[in-house]
């Protein structure tokens, strides 16, 4: 089994300088799977926020902002609650 080169060996990478000068910093910046897990969610997540805007503004539906007055259909803005009724 290849062993790992030490930080003075010669790179195996063929560059004739050394692993800490060459491609030792490569091998600590790798990801971990659990890494790119959580960067797939992350964008899974952001797709299903996407559709569900694109949707509600294909089907003409205004959603609250809150401090905004903009309310539903069917609802009026409270003041005094700050929320729509």
């Amino acid at each position: 089994m290849p062993t790992k080169p030490r930080r003075n060996d010669r790179c195996p990478c063929g560059s004739g300088k050394k692993y800490k000068n060459c491609c030792a910093d490569k091998e600590t910046r790798k990801m971990s799977p659990l890494s790119w897990a959580a960067i797939v969610a992350l964008v899974a997540a952001a797709g299903v926020l996407v559709a569900l805007a694109f949707n509600a503004a294909r089907s003409g539906a205004t959603a609250a902002v809150p401090g905004s007055g903009v309310c539903p259909p069917g609802q009026v803005w409270d003041p005094t609650h700050g929320h729509c009724h």
